[in-house]
């Protein structure tokens, strides 16, 4: 892909996010990883203005069920604006078209994580771990991607619904703990932490060694989304969604339209 495809295609992607429009994937398009990557920031960045600075980050496809769901080989990251994090129980009526939901770990950072933290350092960099529901909407119609074109597109992120602190006081390792998701009562997913490439802090140490290729740390007061525990499942209108790990729990509605 030449770069003036490269920049046609972020300002495709960009247009189709702000009128609600889906995108046919180009499926032929030869985009690179670095190309991929660059094209995210395109996309991303008048989305940082809007909404506040970057709040943190998120991974993709950490774990075998949504990498088998999707079709994607490997895991993916991309920023998170400030405004895209939202509280528990909170009400979605607007800026989604057809979203779908997954229960994920937190990780609240408490200090600068190095580039060359060890695992062990990156453990002691989290402040604690916290329940969420990551709200995915991709511009691609009928997620229908590849990993390029998946990460271009930010990873498909919409919204970040954030739960409960773990509780992890009763020495229960945190990859061990179950997690199960529900729609309007009824269960549609159930996995275990460890789904997160075994362990989410082996997950945000992944984030970390990426991050310090382009030059990037994870900073003091980031929160990282770890990856979807789960397959993602559809989210209707007028739908309330819930996620526990342990006694964490956390949940949002997904409203009409105004």
């Amino acid at each position: 892909m030449t770069p003036d495809d490269a920049r046609d295609l972020a300002n495709a992607i960009i247009d189709a996010r702000a009128h609600g429009r889906l995108l046919a994937a180009p499926l032929d398009h030869g985009l690179t990883a670095d190309q991929a990557y660059a094209i995210q920031s395109l996309v991303l960045h008048p989305r940082m203005a809007r909404g506040g600075g970057r709040g943190g980050w998120k991974l993709g496809y950490t774990s075998e069920a949504m990498r088998e769901q999707m079709g994607v080989a490997e895991p993916n990251y991309g920023p998170l604006a400030k405004a895209m994090f939202l509280p528990t129980g909170a009400t979605v009526s607007e800026g989604v078209v057809h979203p779908r939901v997954e229960p994920e770990v937190a990780a609240i950072v408490g200090r600068d994580i190095p580039p060359n933290a060890t695992l062990e350092e990156v453990r002691a960099a989290v402040a604690h771990w916290r329940i969420a529901l990551e709200i995915v909407d991709s511009v691609w119609q009928d997620y229908r991607f590849d990993w390029s074109l998946n990460t271009a597109d930010g990873s498909s992120a919409a919204f970040v619904v954030m739960g409960e602190v773990i509780d992890l006081t009763d020495s229960s390792p945190l990859p061990s703990l179950e997690v199960d998701m529900r729609m309007d009562g009824e269960v549609v997913g159930r996995g275990r932490v460890d789904a997160a490439m075994g362990d989410p802090a082996v997950a945000l140490h992944w984030l970390v060694s990426r991050l310090a290729e382009q030059g990037e740390i994870v900073r003091a007061g980031d929160t990282v989304i770890t990856g979807g525990l789960t397959a993602a499942h559809q989210w209707a209108p007028g739908a309330e969604v819930s996620a526990a790990i342990g006694s964490a729990s956390v949940r949002a509605v997904r409203g009409q339209k105004r």
